[in-house]
């Protein structure tokens, strides 16, 4: 909780963070092979550099004003975990973190 009494995530405004492209997919009927509704399998940062995402190690959604965010916590190809958002409400996706696999390993 923030001096406000608000949760800290309250305060997370997305567009505080860096813009990334995101090729996902969108998942009209539920599937083994797509569990989220939302599934980004690649992303590229504003230098160029782009990634392929091997795994999605966590995901939680929440309600903000009259959307959504979706949160992901991803390992890439480079073995990097980063954090990134979906906000359906501008319909952008951002990058929150990134950080290396023993360091999140090592922090829970």
């Amino acid at each position: 909780m923030t001096k406000t009494n608000q949760p800290i995530h309250e305060k997370m405004n997305a567009d505080n963070y860096s813009p990334i492209n995101v090729l996902s997919v969108f998942r009209g009927i539920p599937t083994e092979k797509l569990p989220y509704r939302i599934t980004p399998y690649r992303f590229e940062m504003k230098n160029g550099s782009s990634h392929r995402i091997k795994e999605i190690r966590q995901f939680h959604s929440d309600r903000r004003g009259k959307g959504h965010h979706y949160h992901y916590i991803i390992v890439a190809d480079n073995d990097r975990v980063y954090r990134i958002l979906f906000d359906t409400n501008t319909f952008s996706w951002r990058l929150i973190d990134k950080s290396s696999a023993e360091h999140v390993i090592a922090n829970g």
